[in-house]
Parts: C-alpha cells; structure tokens; sequence
C-alpha cells in the first residue's frame, strides 16, 4: 500500500495560481482609493486639534497656536497629515490644513 500523504507540484501550481488571481484584483482596488484614504485621515487629524482647540479656548479663554497645544500637552507631538502637510491655526481658532511639513 502506497498511502503518501501531501502535495503534488500541480496542485501547488493550481493554489499559486489562485493566489496570484486573487492579488491582482485587490491591489489595483487599494491603490485606487489611496488619496481617497489619505483624504479622510487628514480630515479626522483636523477634527481632532479643532476639538483641542475648542478645549484650550474653554479652559484659558484665548486662541491656542499649536506650539501652546503641545507644551500643555493638549497634542502629543507636531499634528501632520497623511499626505506630509501641516496642520495650521488661524487667529480665530479655525484649523486648517497647510502646507508640506518641513522635516
């Protein structure tokens, strides 16, 4: 009685093959909505210092820059957007994306 157990190298071919099928439908989906991704990453960041913002000017009655932000650790470090630009905060506590990030 012949009773190996395992693969043959047609049967290893055939889940290669399905494998490579299978990336070449996805990737061309993620790269697409790429810009898409970093988009709505850069929005939810100015949600966020907009929302810190808001909590500086209700504790110190004043509009913080974001250099403030961070010393009174309302930021942990520089807010920078998914595509290399800069979050900014104008005179009136209204933030915006600026921008690239000088490294």
């Amino acid at each position: 009685m012949n009773n190996q157990k395992g693969f043959t190298l047609i049967e290893m071919l055939i889940v290669l093959l399905v494998i490579s099928v299978l990336l070449l439908i996805t990737i061309p989906n993620v790269t697409k909505h790429n810009a898409s991704i970093q988009e709505k990453g850069c929005e939810g960041l100015l949600n966020m210092v907009q929302a810190q913002v808001t909590a500086y000017e209700i504790e110190n009655n004043a509009t913080p820059t974001v250099d403030q932000l961070i010393s009174e650790e309302y930021l942990r470090d520089q807010p920078v957007c998914p595509n290399g630009n800069s979050v900014t905060i104008s005179a009136n506590g209204e933030v915006t994306e600026g921008a690239a990030a000088t490294p």
